[in-house]
């Protein structure tokens, strides 16, 4: 393939999997936090958090990691505050004491935090503003969880991004197509995604086997296995499910996200090696269906947005379906038709926040997904005219991308009026 495609994916996948600890919204508001007491250089006496509607419906009942059983954005700004290390960015949190967990109750007894909600701006949109004595410490993030767009301090710019350059990628997405991904990885050098991939495969599997043996959340992952058996179809949507129980509901061990979340990061990943250690495929076979999982995620994503009223693990299911059907030496035209099947069956799952029953949608979606194969496997699939389907997959993606990011817009604002009914 033209190597400057072959190089973009490369960054793309090295931007895309990174490792982050805990749901990304209440850790990119840590973040946010962490910095904005960099700069102020003391303790807090007060915090203001502005949110776009995404962030505050992904933070509400979330538990905010390292904590425990604390959920909350006014929880998240202030342990940012008070124990977070901004140079770690996603895994801000990392070094979090219960020093720091004591202080963090005390101060949201005396209601340091204040929270309000930003409409008209891009869906991830975060200002906090940290006060003591007369200083004023501003940090604004937007378009994704780390991307700082605003630094200020005392009214005074110390950093700004131009706004049309801060909404783009580093690396240019719109280079993304199915048949140059399916390329891409029949024939990229392993070394040079080795470490990343491995990596994936390390923390996701961890924490899946933490969610599996341990209490957490609904359990949905150990929940499967046990009613369904422990065959590999059961066994791939009980590790993705497993791995969302635990970092929904508090687990400390950090994942590799993909599209800015862990739960896409997880879907994408777990299937695929829990299906090639079935088929006892070897490292090769896994990395190359481990970066087609990735790349499909990522292309739907680029259509969809990073945050919708349109679930993730949606798109991150039809990625490691397509995985799936690779690592069992399907074609490219069954790989494309599993992705088609996939978005036509499920794509109607909302968005209505991060907690504990999206592991309950990851099951679900990575079934459909299995299912999407298997159908496949007969020549057999949803047709072009029927629903969103168009007539290849390219254009299917882009329906479904269009339906989330435009056709969803209501339906995220008033998803949100109700969760903040009392």
């Amino acid at each position: 393939m033209e190597k400057r495609v072959y190089d973009e994916y490369l960054e793309i996948l090295r931007e895309e999997l990174v490792p982050a600890l805990g749901c990304t919204e209440p850790i990119a508001i840590a973040y946010g936090a962490s910095k904005a007491r960099e700069v102020l250089g003391c303790l807090p006496e007060s915090i203001v958090v502005r949110c776009s509607g995404n962030i505050i419906k992904n933070v509400k009942a979330v538990i905010v990691p390292t904590t425990g059983d604390m959920k909350g954005i006014e929880t998240s700004a202030i342990l940012g505050a008070v124990g977070g290390q901004a140079d770690k960015k996603l895994e801000v949190l990392g070094a979090i004491t219960d020093e720091h967990l004591q202080l963090t109750r005390e101060l949201l007894k005396k209601k340091i935090c204040t929270v309000e909600l930003i409409e008209g701006v891009s869906n991830l949109q975060i200002i906090v503003e940290e006060h003591a004595g007369a200083d004023v410490a501003l940090v604004e993030i937007a378009f994704s969880h780390t991307n700082i767009v605003r630094i200020e301090r005392n009214g005074e710019v110390l950093f700004e991004k131009e706004r049309a350059a801060s909404k783009a990628s580093v690396t240019d997405r719109s280079l993304l197509n199915l048949r140059d991904i399916y390329d891409f990885a029949c024939t990229v050098d392993l070394q040079q995604v080795r470490e990343l991939l491995t990596r994936q495969i390390d923390y996701n599997m961890a924490i899946a086997r933490e969610g599996l043996t341990k209490n957490y959340g609904a359990n949905v992952g150990s929940t499967i296995l046990h009613h369904y058996g422990d065959d590999v179809r059961s066994r791939a949507r009980a590790f993705a499910a497993a791995g969302s129980d635990a970092r929904m509901n508090g687990c400390v061990l950090p994942v590799m996200i993909n599209s800015g979340s862990g739960n896409q990061g997880m879907t994408v990943s777990l299937p695929i090696v829990v299906y090639a250690e079935a088929l006892m495929k070897d490292e090769e076979q896994e990395l190359r269906a481990l970066t087609l999982s990735n790349l499909i995620a990522i292309l739907q994503k680029n259509e969809l947005g990073k945050l919708s009223a349109y679930c993730g693990a949606v798109s991150a299911a039809a990625g490691a379906g397509a995985g799936i059907a690779y690592l069992h030496g399907a074609s490219f035209e069954v790989i494309e038709q599993t992705v088609v099947n996939t978005l036509a069956n499920v794509s109607g799952i909302v968005c209505d926040g991060a907690k504990a029953s999206c592991a309950a949608k990851i099951a679900t979606s990575v079934d459909a997904a299995i299912m999407a194969y298997y159908m496949a496997t007969e020549s057999r699939g949803f047709q072009s005219g029927e629903g969103l389907v168009k007539k290849n997959a390219e254009e299917t993606i882009r329906s479904y991308g269009r339906m989330g990011r435009e056709g969803m817009r209501s339906t995220d604002v008033e998803i949100l009026k109700i969760m903040l009914e009392p």
